[in-house]
């Protein structure tokens, strides 16, 4: 059984801990993004064969899926900063490794990309669930939409930048972009050790992995079973789901449909998404209060809409326009979702269970989308896979919008004060 530890209401936003933990987390979020652009880019230089950026994108949420039991028991079980250390280190032996692999040229295989874009996805399943649990200690409750509005938008800035940035490294010099990316891991490792030492949630009471496997699967029955805390789970998964499967297709869209062969015109738009991220997360962080987070869904009927226009565009900016409404419309609904389901889940399961139960759902749908994305490769044009990809989005979240509906009125969430 556990017990959870209550959330003070009245800590204030910022504070040194807070700070650390958002520029560690820009940096950490920033080198995420630009070493799958390097990745990418070995990919193509070491394989002409169809599917391997699938390949890639599945072996970084593999690990995600396989230590999902493990991860959020982790970031309960130890301070959430120490845990964050341990995750950048991880992610600094994988930065070391890809730019290992880029120095070697064309005598690299790309199995051993592979085997470093894995270590980025251990350190990545490790870092979240202990990122996001830790805000419930850093700040209070009446903070909390906020304080998830400052980390979202600090990731997306980052994502945008890391992304960007990665692109036109890539088209300079590949080896000088893994440079910098192990530059920013190595940064993130140093900030970690900054962030201070915090209370334990949950003490592991056994190591077993049995038991690891059983407490997991009934915080996943436990959150599946809160109305709002399913209704989050299944929002939050789709926007990382989909998020990420569309910056692998606008890679092969952006040649198709434009023109463009350069890798730095695709993380552009890829970069324009983030942007449009970044608005919604601050309208979602100044307008939304917690206990009516569910109010984003409306958003979420949006997210799809501009991807069936994309067929229209003839020139970057026409596609720029209609992503930075994709993204806008993804930072309204996420925001709020992603602050929900923390409250729920400390309430219950704990913040770091609750988070790396989030991963496991989320990297579920990226596996399931990355699949299609490989089978609509197979079968279809790049336009002819956006505009489905669209109608996709449209529909699925249609559908959870019409079953959170019909699941009942909204009842006010009741939060625990100290």
């Amino acid at each position: 059984m556990h017990t959870s530890t209550p959330v003070a209401a009245s800590k204030p936003l910022f504070s040194r801990g807070m700070s650390a933990v958002l520029v560690a987390q820009f940096l950490s979020a920033f080198a995420d993004n630009a070493i799958l652009v390097g990745a990418i880019k070995l990919v193509l230089l070491l394989s002409a064969e169809k599917g391997m950026d699938a390949l890639l994108q599945g072996s970084f949420v593999m690990p995600y899926i396989l230590l999902a039991p493990f991860v959020g028991l982790l970031a309960d079980a130890l301070p959430k900063g120490r845990v964050m250390w341990l995750a950048n280190s991880i992610k600094l032996i994988s930065g070391i490794v890809m730019l290992t692999i880029a120095l070697q040229g064309d005598q690299a295989t790309i199995l051993w990309v592979i085997i470093a874009y894995v270590l980025t996805g251990i350190g990545a399943a490790v870092y979240s669930p202990a990122k996001y649990g830790i805000l419930t200690q850093l700040c209070g409750t009446e903070q909390l939409v906020k304080a998830n509005g400052l980390m979202e938008g600090s990731t997306i800035v980052a994502i945008l930048l890391g992304f960007v940035c990665g692109g036109w490294l890539a088209d300079s010099s590949l080896v000088l972009l893994l440079a910098v990316v192990t530059g920013c891991y190595a940064l993130a490792v140093l900030l970690s050790l900054l962030i201070p030492r915090l209370p334990i949630v949950h003490a592991l009471e056994q190591a077993s992995v049995a038991v690891m496997v059983r407490d997991f699967a009934g915080a996943v029955v436990t959150l599946l079973r809160d109305r709002q805390a399913r209704t989050s789970l299944l929002g939050t998964s789709l926007f990382w789901g989909s998020g990420s499967t569309l910056r692998l297709v606008l890679f092969a869209w952006v040649p198709f449909a434009l023109g463009l062969a350069d890798t730095s015109s695709a993380t552009n738009l890829g970069g324009v998404v983030s942007i449009g991220i970044i608005v919604g997360a601050g309208l979602a962080g100044a307008f939304i209060r917690l206990e009516h987070a569910p109010r984003a869904l409306w958003a979420g009927l949006l997210i799809g809409a501009p991807l069936l226009f994309m067929g229209l565009a003839t020139e970057l900016w026409h596609a720029g326009a209609l992503l930075i409404g994709l993204g806008a419309a993804a930072g309204c609904f996420v925001v709020p979702l992603n602050a929900l389901l923390q409250s729920r889940g400390q309430a219950s399961v704990g913040a770091g269970h609750a988070i790396a139960v989030q991963n496991f759902c989320e990297n579920l749908l990226i596996a399931a989308f990355v699949g299609l994305h490989y089978l609509a490769s197979q079968w279809f044009d790049p336009a002819q896979e956006v505009f489905a990809f669209g109608v996709l989005l449209i529909a699925i979240m249609g559908l959870l919008f019409i079953s959170y509906r019909l699941s009942g009125r909204h009842v006010a969430l009741a939060v625990e004060t100290a």
